[in-house]
């Protein structure tokens, strides 16, 4: 065999990237907010972040503080700290020794700092404390892209739906035509859901946490560290009970409430928030894929995907790609219950370490699938024609259940069964009702409807128009919440606590085309 150039003789094989996406396309060039890189950023941001919390509550020197804080790269709350990339492999590598990255990142850290502040990293805090903070923060900043995809996604469905609110569409029931519906009430549907969705994410991300409660949730060791420094078992208390929300507004995450070591509703809660916003956006991506299908036709994504050997083919991308999250999140959600109900004692065994890539994959995944679909429905496509066509498909029986309402008081369910069955046959509705023995007569007796009326799809459609008008009138002013600024997530001041994640500006959606 011919010796590899690159190859190296002795020791470990050069490691190489597992995952660049290559069989991620949901996700691959949209989620650099999840990244190792991010992550490690992340927890060397809570180790400041504690140094700081110590200044902030009178225990550490404010001096000590800032020295950590320029020697490990600080750039404010709500984001990692910089020039740690270069750590990142190293840790990788000492991470099985201890089972968490924490272990192996404290004595690095350490060395960086001067000596005289050295003893301030990592004082008092147990390993769970800095990765449960870290993964929070970082969830919250990939949870703030994911909120700005879905409201510019409600902010384009709300605007197709306005445009599309008069257009008589089929509704169907378990596949097959049932009664005339409005386009823009099914796309009504989709807004509310992922209005609904949205909201319930914004909740969710503005509660995460930061965790401080020391190795069993006590918070002993900060007290002990608190007393320490100085000599007052009262001050100590004091200043121990003030440190978690100075920790967490440092980060700029909410103030967490107690220890939740093994009680994982902050990550169960988001997990279940993110699951129910791909639900929505899974239902948006299956009646596109099933509406652009060759013999449906009446709709189509502004810019289809092509085929490797048909080149007639406009495949709904951004629907598969949506809808394969669709399969996988709602599992990944389940994992993260499972671990959550198996946290045991005061520091759950594998069950903490069960839901780390488990969390991180399904912030990625709605990462992936919010961005898809808000690039979806803004280019989304209305094929009029195929929309009438289908409603015309059936010759008229898309009105049937109108005609048992109606006429069967007048002539009865058995004559209403014929008109069906002669429609079924080959003729028109109109023809079929024309046709029927003093029909005409008796309706006009009764006051109406006549023939064409009774015949025509838009004069059965209820309350579609009204249903779209209040989903309309509840959607956000403004469209998208506008990304948070470099500093805080959600626009946190820095040493501040996050504010609603929930309030939605920013730039109006996209116009749709219809043709």
């Amino acid at each position: 065999m011919p010796t590899d150039p690159q190859a190296q003789p002795l020791g470990r094989p050069k490691p190489r990237a597992f995952d660049t996406g290559l069989l991620a396309p949901v996700s691959s060039g949209r989620d650099e907010a999840l990244a190792d890189a991010e992550v490690l950023a992340a927890l060397v941001a809570a180790e400041v972040a504690l140094v700081r919390a110590w200044a902030e509550v009178g225990v550490a020197p404010r001096e000590a503080a800032d020295a950590v804080s320029a020697a490990l790269g600080w750039r404010g709350a709500g984001r990692g700290c910089a020039g740690v990339d270069d750590w990142l492999a190293a840790v990788v590598e000492e991470a099985p020794q201890g089972g968490n990255p924490v272990i192996g990142l404290v004595p690095r850290l350490r060395a960086e700092v001067s000596p005289d502040t050295r003893h301030w990293v990592h004082r008092g805090a147990t390993s769970q404390d800095v990765l449960d903070s870290a993964l929070m923060l970082v969830a919250h900043r990939a949870g703030r892209e994911t909120l700005e995809h879905a409201r510019r996604t409600e902010a384009a469905l709300a605007q197709f739906a306005r445009a599309e609110r008069d257009r008589i569409a089929v509704a169907r029931t378990l596949t097959q035509h049932a009664v005339p519906t409005t386009f823009g009430l099914r796309i009504a549907g989709w807004v509310r859901a992922v209005r609904r969705a949205a909201e319930r994410l914004a909740e969710a991300l503005a509660a995460l946490p930061a965790q401080l409660a020391g190795a069993g949730g006590t918070l002993a060791g900060y007290v002990a560290v608190a007393g320490a420094e100085l000599g007052s078992a009262e001050r100590a208390e004091q200043a121990a009970a003030e440190l978690p929300a100075a920790f967490a507004a440092e980060l700029g995450l909410a103030a967490p409430d107690g220890p939740w070591h093994t009680l994982r509703w902050p990550v169960t809660e988001l997990g279940d928030a993110l699951v129910q916003l791909v639900d929505a956006l899974g239902v948006i991506a299956a009646e596109v894929a099933t509406l652009s299908r060759t013999e449906i036709g009446e709709v189509a994504e502004g810019r289809g995907g092509g085929s490797s050997a048909m080149p007639q083919k406009q495949n709904p991308v951004h629907a598969v790609l949506i809808r394969s999250v669709a399969i996988r999140a709602p599992h990944l959600g389940a994992t993260l219950h499972a671990a959550a109900a198996l946290a045991v004692d005061e520091r759950p065994d594998g069950a903490w370490h069960a839901e780390w890539p488990a969390l991180r994959e399904l912030l990625r995944l709605a990462l992936g699938a919010s961005s898809h679909a808000a690039d979806l429905v803004s280019g989304l496509h209305v094929d009029a024609e195929a929309v009438q066509r289908n409603v015309e498909l059936t010759r008229g029986l898309i009105v049937a259940e109108r005609l048992s309402l109606v006429l069967g008081p007048v002539i009865g369910a058995e004559r209403v069964r014929e008109i069906v069955s002669r429609v079924r046959g080959g003729a028109s509705l109109r023809d079929a009702l024309a046709a029927e023995p003093g029909l005409v007569d008796a309706l006009a007796a009764r006051g109406g409807p006549t023939i064409d009326e009774l015949a025509d799809p838009a004069r059965y459609t209820g309350l579609a128009q009204q249903l779209v008008d209040a989903a309309l009138a509840g959607e956000p002013a403004g469209g998208p919440d506008a990304a948070a600024p470099d500093g805080a997530p959600g626009g946190a001041a820095p040493g501040g606590a996050a504010p609603d994640a929930g309030e939605p500006t920013g730039p109006t959606a996209p116009r749709q085309e219809h043709r």
